[in-house]
């Protein structure tokens, strides 16, 4: 019943990524999911955290264009009072931790890594699961899973892998709900927050701390992103930093647009990361009007 339901859920997203200018009718989303119209808004709403007719709303590039702020002061802000290292809990939205340079020039060959694939409400998951934390999420792009497999092997191919779908996907289902009840204000007081072990260059990890520090409901230009962290001339460099994001989703690199405003440039496919972000500009607007 719960797979029935991610895959009814996240055909719509992927239908309205794809369709949101010719703003189709519930009636036709419901249909489309084999659904009643009150069942599909209540399981839509249900899991994504806002009713289906909010996402479309949001679906929009000016939307984008206008929750771009208006400097790099406040990441600038929360960089300098909400991450000190690599190892410190952000925010008590995730704990992250960095690999050392030896253990980066190790490649992970001293780590056990559990892997498998996962559903989700964006599509096909592959999660890598260590004992320090995730170190890998991946989308299945193009219908590709042989494509995301041999990278996942090819990145961590010094690491002993072991193939447990059943094993990571409670992983995932914990992380993105704790994600997503944080900024609902639904999270419950001991909910845990999802960790990461992350490997990257000096560089990338600044980037990748800037991403963290993006609220969901906001975006930010390169150039913001660039300036925030002390190198406003790297803008090209960011974008490849977030390229090279091994966690998708849960750093969210997704919320790195252009300064026009357009949503481009996503590893995982455009219309995953416009929809991604009109359910956090959707989510977030209602946690305000809420609140």
């Amino acid at each position: 019943m719960q797979s029935a339901i991610y895959h009814g859920i996240g055909d719509t997203l992927d239908y309205l990524a794809a369709h949101w200018q010719e703003q189709p009718s519930l009636d036709l989303l419901a249909k489309r999911a084999g659904w009643s119209l009150s069942h599909f808004q209540r399981a839509f709403t249900d899991h994504v955290g806002v009713s289906p007719k909010r996402v479309l709303q949001y679906l929009t590039i000016a939307h984008a264009r206008g929750q771009l702020a208006e400097g790099a002061s406040l990441l600038e802000a929360s960089l300098d009072s909400g991450l000190s290292g690599p190892g410190r809990l952000h925010d008590l939205f995730v704990a992250v931790e960095a690999m050392t340079p030896g253990e980066y020039k190790k490649s992970g060959s001293d780590l056990t890594i559990t892997y498998g694939w996962c559903r989700s409400l964006f599509g096909p998951v592959l999660l890598g699961v260590t004992e320090r934390g995730i170190c890998w999420l991946a989308f299945d792009h193009h219908d590709r899973p042989e494509a995301a497999e041999q990278e996942f092997h090819a990145e961590w191919s010094l690491a002993r892998q072991i193939r447990d779908d059943a094993a990571v996907q409670p992983v995932l289902d914990q992380a993105l709900g704790f994600m997503r009840d944080w900024q609902t204000g639904s999270l419950q007081v001991n909910g845990q927050p999802p960790r990461l072990l992350l490997r990257g260059t000096n560089f990338q990890l600044k980037v990748w701390h800037a991403l963290l520090s993006i609220p969901a409901g906001r975006v930010y230009s390169y150039g913001q992103i660039a300036e925030a962290i002390g190198a406003p001339k790297a803008t090209r460099a960011v974008g490849a930093a977030c390229g090279a994001n091994l966690v998708s989703a849960l750093i969210p690199c997704h919320r790195a647009i252009t300064s026009t405003g357009m949503i481009h440039a996503y590893r995982w496919g455009v219309g995953r990361k416009r929809v991604q972000l009109a359910c956090e500009f959707a989510r977030f607007d209602e946690a305000q009007a809420a609140g």
